[in-house]
């Protein structure tokens, strides 16, 4: 199992790319930015879309990329792109978004009988299957309601998951879930500086002493990547967070970024 790393930027300048991650060669994680620098041939061979949540750096693609492959799926004879997610973020692409005003409604185009996308509700806990990967849909506190990912590869569960907090504060269901699993991987956002820890805590995001008090709560040696730092910013927050201290190492990710989980 493959994860390329998209984008995994608080928000853009040149070199940054808001978040999405590219599950081997058919799921999207997230669809910020980073989508635009797939081809075209990689575009149509997305099958799935799972989004954390409505706010635009992760879903701007969405309409894009639709709209980029529809002839070529329809060419192709290819399925609706499946768009999974919780249902008050479908509301929220269906209003703000696929409404005909910001951009066509690709969930009845080209026809209502053969649309480019098939938007499928998710709860929390919910376990959603795509071959060997088993991806479970986990709790996230935001400002808008929002989630996180567990990827596994049910070929080889021994290793662990690939899990990805998406965009949120301080979350207790989070390590709650996590301490029944075998972590591999966790990709954790740290939006702000503690210079701006009142805006964190506003926003429900993660600055590096919110970070440190959640990963107290991990219990198990995983591999750590801080994901949605904003452009400019990233050397001072993995700063600060390295002078945090704390038993686990933590890396800064990179747009461009591969990593492998499972069997290959």
């Amino acid at each position: 199992m493959q994860i390329r790393v998209l984008g995994c930027s608080g928000s853009i300048a040149a070199g940054n790319r808001t978040t999405s991650f590219l599950l081997d060669d058919d799921v999207l994680i997230d669809a910020g930015t980073g989508v635009g620098d797939l081809s075209l041939d990689e575009l149509a061979r997305i099958d799935q879309i799972l989004l954390s949540h409505s706010h635009l750096d992760h879903v701007l693609s969405v309409g894009l990329l639709a709209d980029s492959v529809a002839r070529r799926r329809s060419a192709m004879g290819r399925p609706p792109i499946g768009v999974h997610a919780l249902p008050q973020t479908l509301d929220a692409l269906r209003s703000h978004l696929f409404n005909g005003v910001i951009w066509p409604d690709f969930t009845r185009l080209p026809d209502a009988q053969n649309p480019v996308l098939r938007f499928v509700p998710v709860t929390i806990g919910e376990v959603l299957e795509f071959g060997a990967r088993r991806i479970e849909v986990l709790p996230a506190v935001h400002t808008v309601p929002a989630v996180g990912f567990a990827v596994q590869d049910t070929r080889a569960l021994e290793v662990g998951a690939w899990v990805f907090s998406g965009d949120t504060g301080p979350n207790p269901a989070l390590w709650a879930r996590l301490a029944t699993m075998r972590v591999h991987t966790l990709v954790i956002e740290t939006a702000f500086g503690d210079d701006e820890l009142a805006l964190a805590r506003i926003s429900r995001h993660l600055c590096p002493s919110l970070l440190r008090d959640e990963l107290v709560q991990l219990q198990q040696p995983a591999q750590i990547y801080i994901t949605h730092i904003k452009p400019g910013e990233l050397e001072a927050v993995m700063s600060e967070i390295a002078a945090q201290g704390g038993t686990h190492a933590v890396q800064a990710l990179h747009s461009g970024q591969r990593m492998s989980v499972g069997a290959v």
